[in-house]
């Protein structure tokens, strides 16, 4: 019963974290807002329709109208195309993440699965505890014929539940450090310069930049603070251990979080109040010279039209140098245990986003911005291109390539709770508080937490 209250509680947890960042919106509700795409027409209307029974038709529930859903709008035009002409894709839309995972929760907890659809688009961070809860509620993909070889491990790993694959991915996570080159200019530096750098460097670039151009290189939400985590997977390094608080102890991690203060201490790094001050006064406020958070980030940044052609991306900076990689949020399609066709789901899994399909996901990053996580598809002519905003890089080409170095680290069903958690313990270190003692108090109350629902 508790790990089935925790289901519950943990939705709830995920609609006050940063689903900004996922596609998913801050706005909560008790029942979903479901409203029905249909790949041919792009008619929408209200349906309680789930589970297809046509042979030709496969329901999925999907929420963002300007992300996800035309990534797969895309990828049923493809299949349709190339494989089934007579397939159809009912897309039922959902109004945020947490209302697939409510969804499930409730049928897991009636123990009637039959209202869900056939394939749901489910946040990575939860999968696997919504798996172990609930394992009828999915259908694995041991029969698939998809190189997985082609697929970053880190991203894998979290579909991926006692070697058996669960997921698809989908969208890339990837994180990167994106910089206005003109303010880096300003201050006497180049990309070059800000490329394997260490964190120590990264800090003496900042002071020189906020002396001479009076912004910060690096801002983040200090309330849902994203930073600690990127930092400590960019060494290899995880919040958790053996299925534990992994904080106390953790040398790596004391690192990391004494550079986010001495950044936020030096006028490197601007620790904003909320996603709303992080977002509109921060990045689109032109207060900063740096953006470190998962690619999903960019169109936030490319809303400034007037600092089109000065932006850039690189890799993460790490604590003794080198290149960095770590990925921040990202979804995959699962199969649903009430799939009236699995066959017909699989194979349309299998040769669109499984296949890393040129067709599918050139088309989903043209009309919804959703980059692959295959190095097949990110090999594209449309991902070479270069992008003008980015100054001509071609950001979408690096990114896939950066995500597939990215390290495979511990994730844990609190991943939320131990962000939150180390938020406060940042805020208070950079107040005055003892490191040692506020860690110390991060772990307790995240084992607490842990603990209370085991």
């Amino acid at each position: 019963m508790k790990k089935k209250l925790l289901s519950v509680l943990l939705c709830g947890a995920l609609v006050a974290g940063s689903l900004a960042g996922c596609g998913g919106s801050s706005e909560s509700s008790d029942t979903a807002t479901t409203e029905e795409t249909t790949a041919d027409s792009g008619e929408k209307e209200e349906t309680k329709e789930t589970a297809s029974g046509d042979e030709n038709t496969v329901s999925v529930y999907a929420w963002d109208a300007n992300f996800n859903i035309p990534a797969l709008e895309a990828a049923a035009e493809d299949y349709k195309a190339n494989v089934n002409p007579d397939f159809n894709l009912n897309i039922i839309e959902q109004s945020q993440s947490s209302d697939v995972e409510n969804a499930i929760t409730l049928a897991g907890q009636s123990g009637d699965y039959s209202n869900l659809p056939d394939i749901v688009l489910f946040q990575d961070h939860y999968i696997q505890q919504y798996v172990r809860n609930y394992p009828d509620a999915w259908h694995d993909m041991a029969a698939s014929t998809i190189d997985w070889s082609d697929f970053g491990a880190e991203k894998l790993s979290y579909s991926t539940i006692n070697d058996v694959h669960y997921g698809v991915p989908v969208d890339n996570g990837t994180a990167i450090m994106a910089y206005r080159t003109d303010l880096l200019e300003q201050a006497g530096y180049s990309m070059d310069d800000m490329t394997g750098i260490s964190w120590e460097k990264f800090i003496e670039v900042g002071k020189a930049v906020y002396e001479k151009t009076g912004k910060y290189l690096l801002c983040m939400d200090g309330d849902g603070n994203d930073l600690p985590y990127m930092m400590l997977q960019a060494e290899g390094v995880s919040q958790f251990k053996d299925g534990k608080a992994n904080i106390v102890g953790n040398d790596t991690l004391k690192q990391v979080i004494q550079v986010i203060c001495d950044m936020a201490t030096n006028n490197v790094l601007y620790l904003a109040n909320d996603w709303s001050d992080y977002t509109d006064q921060a990045i689109q406020g032109d207060m900063v010279a740096g953006v470190l958070n998962g690619n999903w980030i960019i169109p936030t940044i490319e809303k400034v039209e007037a600092n089109s052609g000065k932006w850039e991306i690189t890799s993460l900076p790490t604590l003794k140098g080198g290149e960095g990689y770590a990925a921040n949020g990202g979804s995959s399609l699962y199969i649903t245990g009430n799939c009236k066709n699995y066959e017909l789901a699989q194979d349309f899994l299998d040769k669109t986003f499984g296949a890393g399909s040129t067709a599918t996901y050139d088309a989903a990053l043209k009309n919804g911005g959703v980059i692959t996580c295959s190095t097949k598809a990110g090999s594209s002519e449309v991902y070479n291109e270069g992008v003008d905003y980015f100054n001509g890089q071609a950001i979408y080409a690096k990114i896939v390539q950066m995500g597939a170095n990215v390290p495979v680290v511990e994730q844990n069903d609190y991943h939320y709770t131990c962000r939150q958690q180390l938020a406060t313990a940042i805020h208070n270190i950079c107040e005055g508080g003892n490191i040692d003692d506020e860690l110390k108090n991060a772990e307790e109350q995240l084992t607490f937490a842990m603990e209370g629902n085991e």
